[in-house]
């Protein structure tokens, strides 16, 4: 691909985002991405075969961000002096909740917004991967005896439902007001470690 090709499409992948985020899918419209993006509008259709296509690079791009954050976390928790393993647990799906919560209606179409089977078949792969993450969290956890003995990819795949869950009413468009960004944060740290079975009190793993 061409530098010129290559900008033409980053540009069209950050305009479609920036209408997502003011508006969610909806709002994302060829013409509009576009527009914003300098270009004519078959210029999308020379990049992806539709906008599906498009969606779906972001949805993966805006993701692996996701995923590189969360594993970031869990290596600073991991590394702090005194650091259980339930700890790193609860700091790979902290991270995620207070990135949704800065970003709420770009988080909001990522998680909970009616979208085609080609996205919804993106998100669940991504729930997948989320989870995945958690799964040696859990065994060092069970090994070290901070938690009881269990299935841990079930384990994994509830937290990841759990407080995505969690997360669809204070993200929604349609909420109105929500409980505080903080308040929300140390109930699912307080909902992580009651999840996992570890009766040790909730920490900030930040502080």
């Amino acid at each position: 691909m061409s530098a010129v090709a290559a900008g033409t499409r980053e540009r069209l992948l950050r305009s479609a985002q920036a209408l997502i985020e003011e508006g969610g899918y909806g709002a994302a419209s060829v013409a509009a991405i576009a527009e914003r993006a300098g270009v004519a509008n078959g210029a999308l259709y020379r990049h992806w075969p539709s906008k599906g296509e498009l969606f779906a690079e972001l949805f993966r791009v805006v993701c692996d961000r996701e995923i590189t954050a969360m594993d970031q976390a869990a290596r600073g928790a991991a590394a702090r002096p005194g650091a259980t393993r339930v700890e790193a647990i609860q700091a790979v799906l902290i991270i995620f909740a207070e990135r949704a919560l800065r970003n709420p209606r770009l988080a909001w179409a990522l998680i909970a917004e009616p979208v085609d089977p080609l996205l919804d078949a993106e998100r669940i792969a991504y729930r997948r991967e989320y989870a995945r993450r958690l799964v040696e969290g859990l065994r060092q956890a069970i090994a070290a005896g901070e938690i009881p003995e269990q299935d841990v990819e079930l384990t994994a795949a509830a937290l990841v439902g759990g407080v995505g869950e969690a997360l669809v009413g204070p993200l929604s468009p349609l909420a109105g007001t929500a409980p505080p960004a903080a308040d929300i944060i140390e109930a699912l740290r307080a909902f992580v470690a009651r999840a996992v079975g570890s009766s040790a009190p909730s920490t900030d793993v930040r502080r």
